[in-house]
């Protein structure tokens, strides 16, 4: 197992539409970079929101979660609280292999700024769009670009596939079309 250059990534692509939309290249021109790196691909983020608010003073609980703990933004650009979060759906779409795992990270230019995405696996077999949390750990108000980078994938795959996939599981966020809160 290891991780897997551009030239596979395009080679999956083709076979198994694994990316779609897929921009085969970098695109960074006056952007948060986008596309096809050498080692992975940059995912970009969707103009639809949900950024956390504690207005309604609830307690987050991931078995009861709350949908009025977000306020639903749509706009080319988010502006995340201090030391709050925001839950977004990336633009691409997503079929994973069974015999590869794909890790998201987030990008060193939010990084530096201290907006932080979840670290996430795309399991073997797992389809759709991916809900990324983003997270401000600033003091101060952060912004989102939409349609830009905003997390890299790093694909992984496997001398042999797994005994039972995600799909196998009947995984619950699996072939997710929209931003998906959590499930139990």
């Amino acid at each position: 197992m290891g991780i897997k250059s551009d030239k596979w990534i395009k080679k999956m692509v083709e076979e198994y539409k694994m990316i779609e939309p897929f921009c085969p290249e970098l695109v960074s021109n006056g952007k948060i970079s986008y596309g096809l790196s050498s080692y992975g691909y940059d995912v970009r983020v969707d103009n639809k929101f949900k950024i956390f608010t504690n207005i309604n003073s609830t307690i987050v609980d991931p078995k009861n979660f709350d949908n009025k703990s977000f306020v639903d933004v749509e706009s080319d650009v988010c502006i995340i609280p201090p030391n709050s979060f925001a839950l977004a759906k990336s633009v691409e779409y997503f079929r994973i292999p069974r015999n590869v795992i794909v890790i998201c990270i987030g990008k060193s230019t939010y990084a530096r700024c201290g907006i932080i995405v979840n670290v996430t696996p795309l399991e073997p077999e797992w389809e759709g769009y991916i809900t990324l949390e983003i997270s401000n750990t600033t003091p101060l108000p952060a912004k989102i670009y939409a349609y830009e980078g905003l997390a890299q994938l790093v694909f992984f795959e496997a001398d042999e596939p797994c005994e039972v996939s995600y799909a196998d599981r009947k995984g619950k966020y699996n072939r997710q079309m929209d931003l998906t809160l959590p499930r139990v």
